[in-house]
């Protein structure tokens, strides 16, 4: 019928409609995602296929050979070997609480420990292997490449590790590897390490770090999607480190550590003709090995607490008042002065009084009439107050300064002290207050505000030994490469020449002579048949309690005196200078003399091999009477 309404033309538009919506909706979504792959592959296809490369491919750090280090002789004090480490990356652990409770069990190593190092993999190297455990057991490597594919993100890998061939022979001198700190990776001369890495933390080997530790090497590997290794794709190998050749003699810091015992105290042994440090003895001494493959808390804390101090470089960093052994600066100063001459007499009745006070001699009963040699044989106290007061304690200090004291020897030795010596203006800045005369007779005679180390008093006995040079004392003598070629040599460096007149030297060096080889020396116990030594004794008061007092003190021990010797050998023409102390000694004559005469023996005579160990002194509290 011609005009009847179609019943169904709304609902086909309606459905016609929503095809047109449905189309369009389709042509949007096609269009984003064309434009988004676009975009994807247009604007951000080289980071992005960067991305996808670094995930199947990596590149891996190689830790370079540490350099050897010897000493004079060749004798190898450190070198490596290689042992198998534990890496992790850190980006390929999911769960590092449940990796480090794996770790634990397979390896029954505590868990805190694994945790702690696992969580303190630093952010910017999270795709980098960080050392977690080195050392590892055969046993160990076999359980964990048994359970390797359970364990993401680690990766086992054979390092060099640091060996010290003689434990404990030089240990303040050579030092020891630790992990390297955050604090240290900010440094420049850390730009070669990593978290993890092992770097020198005290002696030679932080002091030459840089050039012990060499360069990085790169290695190219695939990894699959749990970072596991799949095949090594190219490496650009590390460079091996400088070797370090020292001017230590092996055997000559063994036997004077063998001397010391179990005293505390240090010995230095220096060549007066040119500055090396032959030996650097500090007692009590440590395990370089404890720190290898990491120390614990527990007894690091111990090595801490221990009264003893056996981390301490007693060598370099004790500062102790160098008691009579100063007399010769006091002396040199003294005849080169002009204030008095060699034949010139002070009188020593045991007593000097000066303002309201009087200032005693070792010798109660006085020495008499004495001149510059008889004074110092017998170490008369009297004599060198009066000297004292002659110089002035600023020429005095002028002295003292030539001859190496109130300064760093520069041996290159992390925490070397430099000691002091006082003057006007010292005082004046520090106490705000003026200097008093009746302090440089203290001061004279090598007490009062005086601090040196055992190191610099060597270097004294050098100067007076070769005449007036002072020679920069060094440890290493040459640094050579992998291929045994010389990278940088040491040589003799005269840091001043004091320009003494001969008459001075000849009077110091038969002085000092007199005191071990003349009767009424103080130190004849140093005597030797084979090579003619000169010496000092040296008495070093800890604290002015006195004797009576000392006595019937509970803890009456660390109140005794410092024992102090120093000599040189032989007196014409030196080869060898010494210094010795002994902390809470006594006299030096009798404590610190004879470890100083067996090394002088040893050094002359290379066929000893063993030195008996100096006794501990017997416990009396009585101060030695002679000084």
């Amino acid at each position: 019928m011609i005009g009847r309404p179609n019943p169904f033309s709304e609902e086909e538009d309606d459905l016609r409609g929503r095809h047109v919506y449905l189309a369009s909706a389709l042509v949007v979504l096609v269009s984003l995602l064309i434009l988004r792959m676009w975009y994807l592959q247009v604007v951000q296809g080289d980071e992005l296929r960067t991305l996808s490369e670094s995930n199947r491919t990596r590149v891996q750090d190689m830790t370079p050979v540490r350099g050897q280090i010897t000493d004079r002789n060749g004798v190898v004090l450190a070198n490596n070997i290689p042992t198998y480490e534990l890496l992790v990356v850190p980006a390929d652990v999911p769960d590092p609480k449940q990796l480090a409770g794996q770790l634990a069990f397979y390896l029954n190593r505590p868990y805190n420990d694994i945790l702690k190092a696992l969580e303190t993999a630093r952010p910017q190297f999270r795709n980098q292997p960080v050392h977690l455990l080195a050392g590892l057991s055969r046993a160990e490597l076999v359980t964990l490449e048994t359970h390797r594919y359970e364990l993401p993100g680690i990766v086992l890998d054979v390092e060099p590790r640091r060996q010290y061939l003689h434990d404990g022979l030089a240990s303040h001198i050579i030092g020891y590897l630790g992990q390297v700190n955050e604090k240290q990776l900010k440094q420049d001369e850390y730009r070669e390490h990593r978290m993890g890495d092992l770097a020198g933390q005290t002696g030679v080997e932080r002091g030459w770090e840089a050039e012990l530790h060499g360069k990085r090497g790169r290695r190219l590997v695939e990894v699959d999607a749990a970072g596991r290794l799949l095949k090594v794709l190219g490496e650009s190998p590390p460079e091996h480190g400088y070797n370090l050749e020292l001017t230590l003699d092996a055997r000559l810091q063994r036997l004077c550590q063998q001397a010391l015992g179990a005293q505390a105290g240090a010995v230095v042994v220096l060549d007066p003709s040119n500055g090396e440090v032959l030996a650097l003895a500090s007692m009590p001494t440590f395990s370089q090995m404890e720190f290898i493959n990491g120390i614990s808390d527990q007894r690091w804390k111990d090595l801490q607490k221990d009264p003893l101090h056996p981390m301490e470089n007693r060598a370099v960093t004790g500062r102790y008042p160098p008691g009579s052994t100063f007399k010769i600066v006091t002396a040199t100063a003294a005849l080169e002065e002009g204030v008095v001459g060699l034949r010139d007499l002070v009188t020593c009745s045991g007593g000097f009084e000066f303002g309201n006070r009087v200032f005693h001699c070792w010798n109660a009963y006085g020495h008499g009439g004495v001149n510059m040699h008889r004074a110092i044989k017998e170490s008369c106290d009297i004599y060198f107050y009066e000297m004292g007061l002659r110089v002035g304690v600023d020429r005095l200090s002028d002295y003292a300064r030539a001859f190496g004291l109130g300064q760093k020897a520069g041996l290159g030795l992390p925490n070397e002290r430099e000691g002091l010596f006082p003057t006007k203006a010292w005082k004046q800045r520090v106490f705000k207050s003026p200097w008093r005369a009746g302090e440089t007779l203290s001061v004279a005679i090598g007490q009062g505000y005086i601090q040196t180390t055992p190191l610099q008093m060597a270097q004294v006995t050098a100067v007076a030994a070769n005449g007036g040079t002072l020679y920069q004392s060094h440890l290493v003598r040459r640094i050579t490469d992998s291929e045994g070629r010389v990278v940088r040599e040491y040589g003799p460096e005269v840091v001043r020449n004091l320009n003494l007149k001969p008459e001075t030297v000849d009077a110091i060096r038969q002085g000092l002579s007199a005191v071990i080889n003349e009767p009424g020396g103080t130190a004849p116990v140093a005597r030797l048949d084979s090579v003619l030594v000169a010496g000092k004794t040296g008495t070093a008061q800890v604290v002015g309690l006195g004797r009576d007092r000392i006595r019937l003190h509970p803890n009456w021990w660390q109140y005794k005196d410092h024992a102090w010797f120093v000599a040189f050998a032989p007196v014409k023409d030196p080869k060898i200078a010494v210094a010795v102390v002994i902390e809470h000694g006594g006299h030096g004559g009798s404590a610190a003399a004879p470890i100083a005469r067996e090394v002088i023996r040893a050094f002359f005579d290379p066929t000893i091999d063993n030195i008996r160990p100096s006794p501990l002194p017997k416990p009396n509290p009585v101060q030695d009477e002679e000084d």
